[in-house]
């Protein structure tokens, strides 16, 4: 194919259905596609490119189910998994995608994972250790019994029931796997009533991805954040839910610095900005083993997506014992951090009845954080989780730095007497998929005495 690709252009699709075309293997063509030579061989027998004849850009080839070759644009696989994921509609919500999606997905990676780990025993001759656990999860790799292998669950794809097949492989899975304990979906798709045909479509799409070429390990992260950005286009902005994208991490991780310590989000969603923070460690040759991480998130589904999203890397975190409203039911309340970044909802109204929380520590010092907003909440409990030295990098709607409500005025104005700003950064708009209006970083400090520290084994002068 990958030499075909290179000497065939496509010139266009035939307008009307032809009829079907018997070929010389017997193969039964009702999709014809003409095309001609993209180049042809000279009388050195070398190949080259008649530029006047063609002139085509990004021509891709694959195999429908039958088999038959055919040519056009390919679709990513994040656009393929959605296109399939769509006709689900009508039994879930589309919100819900994402979450059947992933959850297979998991199964996928995992699978694969697995059968690698098992071929390279076999090849080393180690073929006895084969359905010995610990060989595999040395390698940071999850040991699955026989009924929950990709394999196993291919063959029955067709199966009556197949959601009972997929939720005993995810039971099964935790039961072997402690880090994955409260990770993976339970009794879930059974509870979605999916009609069978539908599922096995999806099925087979998420079959054709090779996994083993995920060298960063993001596909998950890769189909979360493209579900969420298709599902802000069909229900319209604001209705999604919200995700930092990789550039905006980036920027706090670059500017706070978090190689060593505690690191702390208390909304974390998918999990996004540990991943990327421990990219950021290791892109600079720090040590990830010297940083804890810790977090929290009010969404059971998006919690159990952050420890899957977490346990693929290897990435050890405490996100509580459940899934919590941060203000109501703080899972770290005894905890400080000395790295906290976070993407909060923005502007959320009505995040506390007028009689809640008005003694509560965290306002200790200001006025209480209108119920109208909980912006300056989320400030003042990242600010009340910081340890002595600690950073922190919050993303705030714009309207933050300006709101004209009394008591939010007054905080703004307590937060800079007391000098715990360092830096509050404009970014452009258009960033995020659940919003169009722009956005600020703020950059909070506990510590801004003039110091030197020792930082991934350099100086920092602060």
């Amino acid at each position: 194919i990958d030499k075909l690709m290179n000497h065939i252009v496509l010139v266009g699709r035939l307008t009307k259905d032809p009829e079907n075309i018997k070929l010389q293997s017997g193969k039964i063509v009702s999709n014809v596609i003409l095309a001609v030579p993209r180049s042809y061989k000279n009388e050195n027998g070398e190949y080259e490119t008649d530029e006047k004849r063609i002139n085509a850009e990004d021509v891709c080839m694959n195999f429908k189910d039958s088999g038959v070759l055919f040519m056009g644009k390919q679709d990513s696989m994040e656009e393929k998994l959605w296109k399939t994921a769509i006709k689900l509609r009508g039994s879930v919500e589309a919100s819900e995608y994402k979450h059947i999606v992933l959850g297979l997905i998991f199964l996928k990676y995992a699978g694969d994972k697995f059968e690698q780990q098992q071929n390279k025993l076999i090849s080393e001759g180690k073929e006895k250790y084969i359905d010995i656990p610990e060989f595999y999860s040395k390698d940071n790799i999850f040991f699955l019994p026989e009924n929950t292998r990709w394999s196993y669950i291919i063959d029955n794809a067709k199966q009556d029931n197949i959601t009972t097949i997929l939720d005993t492989a995810f039971a099964d899975i935790e039961k072997k796997n402690k880090s994955l304990r409260g990770a993976l979906p339970s009794n879930y798709y059974t509870r979605l009533d999916l009609e069978k045909k539908k599922l096995t479509s999806l099925l087979d799409v998420i079959n054709s991805i090779d996994t083993t070429d995920d060298t960063e390990q993001d596909i998950i992260g890769r189909v979360y954040e493209y579900f969420l950005g298709q599902f802000a286009i069909k229900e319209g902005k604001g209705k999604g839910e919200f995700y930092t994208p990789k550039s905006v991490v980036s920027l706090i991780a670059e500017i706070i610095e978090p190689y060593d310590g505690t690191i702390y989000d208390p909304c974390c969603g998918s999990g996004g900005m540990f991943v990327q923070s421990l990219k950021f460690i290791k892109s600079h040759q720090g040590n990830t083993k010297n940083v804890s991480v810790y977090g929290q998130e009010n969404v059971s589904t998006t919690r159990k997506l952050a420890l899957m999203n977490l346990a693929i890397r290897g990435i050890s975190a405490d996100l509580g014992k459940k899934a919590a409203d941060t203000f109501f039911d703080d899972q770290h309340i005894d905890k400080r951090f000395d790295y906290i970044m976070a993407n909060p909802p923005f502007n959320i109204s009505d995040w506390r009845e007028e009689n809640e929380l008005i003694t509560d520590y965290r306002w200790n010092g200001y006025d209480v954080p209108p119920t109208s907003n909980a912006n300056y909440a989320w400030i003042l409990h990242i600010l009340s989780k910081l340890s002595e030295n600690g950073i922190g990098g919050i993303i705030l709607a714009n309207g933050s730095l300006n709101t004209s409500d009394t008591k939010e005025y007054n905080i703004r104005k307590t937060l800079i007497e007391n000098n715990l700003i360092e830096a509050i950064l404009v970014l452009p708009a258009k960033l995020f998929y659940s919003t169009n209006i722009s956005v600020t970083l703020w950059i909070l400090n506990k510590n801004k005495k003039q110091r030197s520290i020792v930082k991934n084994n350099k100086i920092i002068n602060f």
